[in-house]
């Protein structure tokens, strides 16, 4: 049966000058209450909150537009009157939000979702009456009339996976000859 190794492998080339050394657990304990400094560099002010860098797939990147623009959705209609200027200003962040918190393996899938999110959170506030028929062709005519935050959402979201993706090419290393 083989035995896995418990303790992770510390190669010397990788290892940060002015860190503590292969053997000296204790040194590197000592310093756990301290915080980080930005860059690894002795000096250097120390980092200060940052945002988080969720990573989500394709179907978490579309869930989370959907659930967000439908709370956004609710919102609008409670406080502002089912008014779309409102809910198309808030859909713009949330498009931008979920381009940029997809994981890069997904990111073809940020300006599809935003499209779907829009349409699942302006069910609240598309004032249809009269039935399952009714709220659907409120729902359609509140899609035709605003198309055009629709379509800045999404070209916002396409921006922002494009920008991704180009970084992620150019961050590739280049083949040796």
């Amino acid at each position: 049966m083989e035995q896995y190794r418990t303790r992770p492998v510390v190669h010397p080339q990788r290892q940060q000058p002015g860190g503590p050394a292969a053997g000296d657990a204790a040194a590197a304990h000592a310093g756990a209450g301290v915080p980080a400094q930005s860059g690894g560099r002795p000096g250097a002010p120390v980092a200060g909150r940052r945002l988080p860098r969720p990573k989500l797939t394709g179907l978490g990147g579309g869930l989370f537009g959907c659930v967000t623009m439908l709370l956004a959705g609710g919102i609008v209609w409670l406080l502002f009157g089912s008014s779309l200027f409102v809910y198309g200003l808030l859909f713009l962040p949330v498009a931008a939000a979920t381009a940029l918190w997809v994981r890069p393996a997904d990111l073809i899938t940020a300006p599809i979702s935003a499209p779907l999110a829009f349409a699942a959170g302006v069910w609240p506030i598309a004032g249809g009456s009269g039935g399952f028929g009714g709220q659907l062709m409120g729902v359609v005519s509140a899609l035709s009339l605003h198309a055009g935050w629709l379509y800045a959402g999404t070209l916002v979201a396409a921006l922002i996976a494009l920008v991704r993706k180009a970084a992620l090419i150019g961050k590739r290393p280049k083949a040796r000859r």
